[in-house]
């Protein structure tokens, strides 16, 4: 815990700083665990500056929201039905979520959402370097929770599924690891090339419905060198399965 929070230290501006432990501070107020997650977590890890924050709330993350957007006088975009909310104030942008946990019913279908556990939440995600959180609160903050060694890969600049079934779940997420791979310039992992493929083989991206596809080569067409994301697609996946970038 130590080494994380002489991290965040050294790497986080004050005013980062001071907004994480006012975090903290609410949710213990409110009986809550809050947790810094994903993105931040893994651009802090890295030296990278970022003011989007993802936070994710045990508990109620809407009451959380609330009170953060009072306590900064800045504007709350609330998403009821998904119990997510968005909290833009000066400098920053901060993503609130309850942490909860996703079943999916058949390949590539919309989950089923359960509210749940941190370490839950955490497993549901994409890969293990954005598989990571801090904790906010008073006791405890800085502690970094790794369930699923996303530290290790950042240092070997690897991706990684969390599970087999990541790309039979979702198969977006096969867009999603070339961009992580070229962005970051990492290298996915040999077994996770080996589940794109698999699920390239039994038809799977034909199942990713028009709208979250043009999001996905949308979201392609930001990068920095979106060419290089277009043109490993096509070395993973084939001429024929990458639409036009």
């Amino acid at each position: 815990m130590k080494k994380t929070l002489t991290k965040m230290e050294k790497l986080l501006l004050p005013q980062v700083q001071d907004l994480l432990r006012l975090s903290g501070k609410l949710a213990n107020s409110n009986g809550q665990r809050a947790y810094c997650v994903g993105g931040f977590v893994r651009s802090m890890l890295l030296g990278i500056e970022n003011f989007d924050i993802d936070i994710t709330i045990e508990g109620d993350g809407l009451l959380f929201a609330r009170r953060l957007a009072n306590k900064l006088k800045g504007s709350l975009t609330l998403h009821k039905q998904f119990a997510t909310a968005t909290v833009l104030a000066k400098h920053f942008k901060i993503d609130v979520a309850t942490a909860r946990e996703e079943i999916y019913k058949y390949p590539a279908a919309y989950p089923k959402v359960f509210f749940s556990t941190i370490r839950k939440d955490l497993k549901r995600r994409d890969f293990t370097i954005n598989a990571m959180a801090i904790s906010l609160n008073s006791r405890g903050f800085g502690k970094l929770l790794d369930f699923f060694n996303g530290a290790d890969d950042l240092r070997k600049k690897s991706i990684k599924v969390l599970h087999d079934k990541s790309f039979i779940d979702d198969p977006t997420r096969i867009f999603r690891a070339v961009r992580f791979e070229q962005r970051l310039n990492f290298t996915i992992s040999k077994h996770t090339q080996r589940l794109i493929k698999d699920a390239v083989a039994i038809g799977l991206l034909d199942k990713i419905g028009k709208n979250r596809l043009k999001k996905e080569i949308d979201l392609i067409k930001k990068e920095k060198a979106p060419k290089k994301v277009f043109k490993r697609l096509r070395q993973l996946l084939g001429e024929n399965n990458v639409p036009n970038g």
